[in-house]
């Protein structure tokens, strides 16, 4: 059962790490129309910091628009590693309650809620940052990332 514990506790919060993290998928050899997954619709009209950076020359990346993207990327960070920490007290409290032989169902699912609530604020963060790149963008610049991102394709 401790095992259980530990690759629940584990997936929890690697799920809550990737979830904050804004990571373009790596290059994979091209599946067939049928097993091809969806595209991600935010993922066409949002731009990671990492695009951003990446190409900050190519889109005339002005000094004051640098400044409040890292300060919306540092806002981001403090916030997220407050809620890595939620999401780990909240990860072993449902842990533990799963950890019983007989499990409380109506308290199991009640944490669950609290794991998913917190969960739902990492990507509610993760979304403000992305709007606030957007925003900071003119929509020249957002074209040109559009373009390189679909160039890296």
């Amino acid at each position: 059962m401790n095992t259980l514990r530990i690759s629940l506790i584990a997936a929890l919060a690697l799920f809550a790490v990737t979830a904050a993290g804004a990571q373009q998928p790596a290059p994979a050899p091209a599946p067939s129309p049928l097993t091809q997954p969806p595209e991600d619709p935010l993922a066409r009209v949002l731009f990671p910091p990492e695009l951003v950076m990446q190409h900050q020359q190519d889109i005339g990346l002005r000094s004051e628009q640098r400044t409040a993207i890292t300060k919306a990327i540092q806002d981001f960070q403090t916030k997220v590693v407050d809620l890595q920490w939620r999401m780990q007290e909240q990860s072993q409290r449902l842990a533990t309650l799963l950890d019983k032989p007989a499990v409380d169902q109506a308290a199991a699912l009640a944490q669950v809620d609290e794991v998913l609530g917190v969960e739902r604020e990492v990507k509610r963060a993760h979304i403000t940052l992305l709007i606030q790149i957007k925003n900071t963008l003119s929509a020249e610049q957002q074209g040109k990332l559009a373009a390189a991102r679909a160039g890296a394709r």
